[in-house]
């Protein structure tokens, strides 16, 4: 749904048709099941940061967005909040108040290494002889090796359990870990400030722009206020009386549904054919044209 300012011509309403706020589900595929929330800013429209599902059933749901004086918003489905912030922070409206100081440099002295090797811990005598492989004791010359033809006979080679690898010194703790660096914050000088940043003023038309591939999408109830308890109070007068009901008579649509299409459902084979061995048997004299007939008639059912 897109709420409009005034200077439009309705009658060319369309995707290109400039809006102030869009709002509403989105299902497309098996990838986009969101809530849109995109607001309109400077001629630019941005969308929200933050995902936000939305209902995918078949059934009647209610979508609210709140706009709020203080720059904040909710966003409820079926009058329960699914997401909440500030207008600053999960829209780029704005520049970001503060900014990385560009001209900040680390200090060539600040050690951010958490552990070091330990300066106490010394490598064993003869670690570096210790062999990667050794030779598999447990291999046996083959009988029919000759040494004058084959040449002389070295057992197959394995890896050395007693082997650890290059000789490393265990970590400790840096006494003199200064944490990670980060590059301090400043004010950023392209900041500006809109205290009515929530403000659209000139809000004159609603337009419903739908675009599915199967029928079937109903739209109801269409509220815009400045009383968020009013429009909850009103979807529970509408939606929450009836959704109990549009619950229950869904339900038994979709049990009578599945009824029927049992019924329509092709006869297993497998069950049609037992006890018919005899008659098989029997009709083993039938003529080519019999088979014929019987397999015609077999595609026909299908």
């Amino acid at each position: 749904m897109k709420l409009l300012s005034s200077g439009i011509d309705q009658k060319k309403f369309g995707g290109d048709t400039p809006y102030s706020i869009m709002f509403g589900p989105d299902i497309c595929g098996y990838s986009t099941k969101k809530v849109h929330a995109i607001l309109t800013y400077n001629d630019t429209n941005h969308l929200i940061k933050k995902e936000v599902p939305c209902e995918t059933d078949q059934l009647t749901h209610v979508y609210t967005f709140i706009l709020r004086p203080d720059a904040t918003y909710s966003i409820l489905i079926d009058n329960v909040e699914k997401q909440t912030g500030s207008l600053y922070s999960d829209w780029d409206l704005l520049p970001p108040k503060k900014i990385k100081d560009p001209e900040a440099k680390k200090p060539e002295d600040w050690d951010d290494k958490e552990f070091i090797p330990d300066p106490e811990d010394k490598k064993p005598e003869g670690y570096d002889d210790i062999p990667k492989e050794i030779p598999d004791p447990d291999a046996k010359k083959p009988e029919d090796w000759d040494d004058e033809e084959d040449g002389e006979w070295t057992p197959p080679t394995m890896d050395n359990p007693e082997y650890k690898g290059p000789w490393k010194a265990k970590k400790i703790k840096n006494p003199n870990y200064q944490g990670k660096w980060k590059t301090p914050m400043i004010d950023n000088p392209e900041f500006k400030d809109d205290p009515e940043i929530y403000v659209f003023p000139k809000l004159k038309y609603v337009g419903i722009e739908l675009w599915q591939v199967k029928s079937g999408t109903l739209f109801d109830n269409v509220l815009i206020c400045d009383d968020p308890e009013y429009a909850m109070k009103l979807a529970e007068e509408t939606w929450g009386k009836q959704k109990d009901a549009e619950k229950a008579a869904f339900d038994e649509a979709e049990k009578k549904r599945e009824e029927e299409e049992s019924k329509d459902d092709p006869v297993d084979s497998d069950a049609e054919g037992e006890g018919d061995d005899d008659d098989a048997e029997a009709d083993d004299d039938e003529t080519d044209k019999d088979a014929d007939d019987t397999e015609e008639s077999a595609h026909d059912e299908l």
